[in-house]
């Protein structure tokens, strides 16, 4: 799967990278699953369709009553058509730099924060609705006005974000500009119900799939797949054995591509079929 840098791929101008960036991003296809190397922190605004995020520690998915705040990063994710068999988005990417002009200019005060949380769920409304429009009509503006239409725009939104949701967004703003990066364990232990493969979860860890494998064995003694691999198994004997889900209900879930393939790992690894242990 390729790494797609993003919001370079959208600016025409390769030489140059605005502080501030509109690209609507519009899709027929089924469904899109990507490697995002986020270059700029960025606004989703969802109008049609759904979203999945994955991220280091955690993993987020909104529809088209809902947009996020993404922080710059690593990231991987699914965009899924719904019955109008297309999918589209408006995207509105910011600096780092105009983040701190904001931050300065209206932060009330300094707070203690981590960079724990990659995202920002925002509840789209009329205001969004109506700011979406005027962020469609700027656009037919002169090429000369853009940069100062767009901050304007760009405190604007923030300000009636700042006033919605108050100190928890103030918190997150901050959060964007701590350099630290969650640990390698928290991340590896984060995804171990999930379905994603490995390249994926080195992906995320900002590693090449061979030197994740490295690391992984040194914080570990075991291969990572050898570990992944079990782990995963012991959370879907212990799901089974809840008695509501059969196994045809969560072997994607737990990363098989089939339910036979699953059924033959599980009953190497326990002795015994899924089926058996669901019943």
């Amino acid at each position: 799967m390729p790494i797609e840098n993003i919001p370079e791929i959208y600016i025409k101008d390769k030489n140059k990278r605005p502080d501030l960036f509109v690209y609507d991003f519009k899709m027929t296809n089924d469904v899109v699953k990507s490697k995002v190397n986020l270059g700029m922190h960025m606004f989703s605004f969802l109008q049609v369709g759904k979203k999945q995020v994955h991220f280091a520690g955690t993993t987020v998915a909104v529809n088209k009553d809902q947009s996020l705040l993404l922080k710059k990063g690593n990231w991987l994710w699914t965009e899924l058509l719904e019955t109008e068999a297309k999918y589209y988005c408006k995207l509105f990417f910011f600096s780092e730099e105009k983040l701190k002009e904001f931050l300065e200019k209206h932060r009330a005060n300094n707070h203690a924060v981590s960079d724990d949380i990659p995202y920002f769920l925002i509840r789209n409304d009329s205001y969004i609705t109506s700011y979406l429009n005027s962020l469609s009509t700027i656009r037919q503006a002169p090429p000369i006005f853009m940069e100062n239409l767009l901050s304007v725009k760009f405190e604007e939104l923030m300000l009636y974000l700042l006033q919605k949701y108050g100190r928890n967004f103030e918190l997150y703003l901050q959060s964007l500009i701590v350099k630290e990066t969650a640990p390698f364990k928290k991340i590896i232990e984060s995804k171990i119900h999930s379905n994603l493969k490995l390249e994926e979860i080195a992906f995320l860890c900002h590693m090449s799939l061979s030197t994740f494998k490295r690391h992984f064995i040194k914080e570990y003694n075991v291969s990572p797949g050898k570990w992944l691999h079990d782990k995963r198994l012991q959370k879907a004997k212990d799901t089974l054995e809840q008695g509501h889900l059969k196994p045809s209900d969560i072997y994607l879930e737990f990363g098989y591509n089939n339910l036979s393939n699953f059924s033959i790992a599980f009953k190497n690894k326990f002795g015994f079929s899924p089926k058996e242990t669901a019943q």
